[in-house]
């Protein structure tokens, strides 16, 4: 089969031809480089209908030159997202193109063709994809038939936060290049002060251009800025990487989109990586940057599946999300994490069994978090003297958790200590304040501040997250078979709510309440110790950890975002969300601020192509 592959979203006119036989790819392009400042899409469109037919002509030409009698078999076009004038161009093209040469018509989600461009490249079954291009960035992951947004950007697209900054010093668009260049030149000094903004596996650059305008104003050198911009920006990406690979249990990552031709980005991702034993792919440049050889892929296989669209259906969509394409391409049912190439995401059941400890639990304990190392201690079955204070059971056993945020050495060494050091600090702090405000947390026994290291009570038999998918179907059985109602998945989503209802209504915010931070299981350890402090004990087996992104608020938008992140976390890992989503706003709405479930709406639609 050979596709024909027509790109147009924002600033670069592309065609290319993909054929599925020798797997080769001619892509032939020609970018629109605004005089001055960034893209201007009234300029953009006109550039696209003077370009786009010159590029595509070249790419027939060569075409037909080639020996044989081989024609065009279909006709891909990015359908969005982009900038509309310059889709509405491509889409005309693609569809007189389609009709002319009398052939199928496929329309293709720009942003899952950067995700499945890498995937094609490297081999890798199921990997998680960073997207890092000029208006946007977020992560994916394949679950469940579609690639669920595992996170993103809550505002600016990475490149746009970055040309924010080249504007306003005067540099000509695209600006990515120049900072890389500029960063260079750095002398290695103290890294500047900017936002590091991370929220679960969201993330934020909203402040970071600004103040980066407001330093090179002040008189920093410009390569110092360049330089600090870098690595607080490339910081974050990487750091959500490592988390949604944490969340899902994936060993495999992809970048895509042109921000990831920046050598300093690759170089973090691979660092990152390397250090968990996980595989890491970026392909060539020609592929990273806005091109229609990915198109041309993508549509390959859609077409292939049947997934082609007849005209009156092909519009254009500038907000299509990824997360709106259904995946007919790929035949199998796995998901990312938890089938592929990687043994250690799996949580298939043992067939026959309904207890969901077997197989699935232990891999889940084997898991790796995205910042620290994590030891169990046993320390011996609980005096006299503790079990009274604490209200355990004589005779069990008492477990810690040492936990030691380990340095990121794909991070500025003062950055990491900065952030190490932080986060240590508000976790044992929040930890111990949450606690106190009748949410079930673990005991701080110990904190080691230089060395980054807390010593907690062992809590829970498992993360909430091994209960959402395979799982929950046997331990669902089992609960209802024992009459315990809150051991159902919907009944511990449901105690989520109430349990951040409890915390925000006492001024704080957890920050990251995935799945992976909430623990269930356990109560006949842990109920007695909770409920001496008002908490419900049907509620007792579930447990907040890791507040180490929170923070002290009491405003409507903080706890909102709360609720986002423990939202996305559910949507990228269960089977079936929308009952658990559910259950958890019915609890978070009986004991919070009502106006913290209307703000939630928002939150969603601030997604970048909402």
């Amino acid at each position: 089969m050979r596709v024909l592959g027509i790109e147009g979203t924002a600033w670069c006119a592309s065609a290319a031809l993909h054929d599925t036989e020798t797997d080769e790819t001619r892509i032939e392009s020609n970018p629109y480089e605004p005089e001055s400042g960034g893209i201007h899409p009234r300029e953009a469109a006109e550039h696209m209908a003077d370009a786009i037919p010159e590029v595509v002509d070249t790419v027939l030409s060569d075409a037909a030159a080639e020996p044989g009698d081989r024609g065009i078999d279909a006709v891909a076009f990015s359908r969005g997202p982009g900038l509309g004038p310059c889709l509405r161009v491509v889409g005309t093209a693609a569809r007189s193109l389609a009709g002319a040469l009398d052939v199928p018509l496929v329309g293709v989600n720009h942003m899952v063709a950067h995700l499945e461009v890498g995937r094609h490249r490297s081999g890798f079954e199921n990997p998680v994809c960073l997207n890092a291009s000029g208006a946007n960035a977020h992560l994916l992951g394949y679950h469940d038939g579609r690639y669920r947004i595992l996170g993103e950007t809550m505002d600016a697209g990475v490149g746009n936060a970055i040309d924010k900054f080249t504007r306003h010093v005067g540099w000509s668009h695209p600006g990515g290049p120049k900072v890389e260049a500029a960063a260079v030149e750095a002398d290695g000094g103290a890294l500047l002060d900017l936002p590091y903004v991370v929220k679960g596996m969201d993330f934020s650059f909203s402040g970071i251009s600004s103040a980066a305008n407001d330093a090179y104003d002040d008189g920093e050198p410009i390569e110092e800025v360049c330089f600090a911009l870098q690595e607080h920006v490339f910081g974050m990406l990487t750091e959500v990487s490592e988390r949604a690979l944490s969340l899902t249990g994936a060993d495999e990552l992809v970048l895509g989109g042109g921000v990831g031709q920046n050598d300093r980005l690759r170089e973090m991702l691979d660092t990152m990586c390397a250090a968990r034993d996980a595989e890491f792919y970026a392909p060539e440049s020609k592929f990273l940057r806005d091109n229609a050889g990915m198109i041309a892929i993508l549509g390959a296989k859609m077409a292939a599946a049947g997934d082609t669209l007849q005209i009156p259906e092909s519009s254009i969509d500038p907000n299509f999300r990824p997360d709106e394409v259904p995946v007919t391409w790929r035949s199998d049912a796995s998901s990312v994490g938890y089938g592929g190439t990687s043994d250690r995401g799996s949580r298939e059941v043992e067939s026959g069994s309904d207890d969901p400890a077997h197989g699935s639990r232990e891999s889940y304990r084997d898991r790796r978090g995205a910042e620290a190392v994590v030891e169990i201690v046993e320390e011996g079955r609980v005096d006299e003297a503790s079990r009274v204070d604490e209200g355990i059971d004589g005779g069990v056993a008492s477990r810690l958790v040492v936990k030691r945020r380990v340095p990121k050495r794909y991070r500025h060494p003062e950055l990491d200590r900065s952030i190490r050091r932080d986060r240590t600090v508000s976790e044992a702090r929040l930890t111990s304040e949450a606690r106190r405000a009748g949410v079930p947390t673990p005991l701080v026994h110990d904190v080691d501040v230089p060395n980054a290291t807390l010593t907690l009570q062992h809590v829970g038999d498992h993360d909430l997250a091994a209960d959402l998918d395979g799982v929950s179907k046997a331990t669902e059985k089992r609960g209802a078979a024992e009459g315990e109602n809150s051991r159902r998945p919907e009944g511990w989503a449901r105690t989520v709510g109430e349990h951040l209802a409890r915390l925000h209504s006492a001024g704080m915010v957890h920050g990251d309440p995935t799945t992976r931070n909430v623990r269930v299981g356990d109560r006949r350890l842990n109920a007695d110790r909770t409920g001496r402090e008002g908490v419900d004990q049907a509620a007792a087996d579930v447990f907040l950890i890791d507040f180490g992104l929170g923070y002290h608020s009491g405003h409507v938008e903080d706890h909102a975002m709360d609720l986002h992140v423990f939202e996305g976390s559910v949507v990228a890992t269960a089977a079936e969300p929308e009952p658990l989503i559910e259950a958890f706003e019915s609890g978070y709405g009986e004991y919070g601020n009502r106006e913290v479930l209307d703000r939630l709406r928002d939150v969603r639609g601030r997604g970048r192509y909402q």
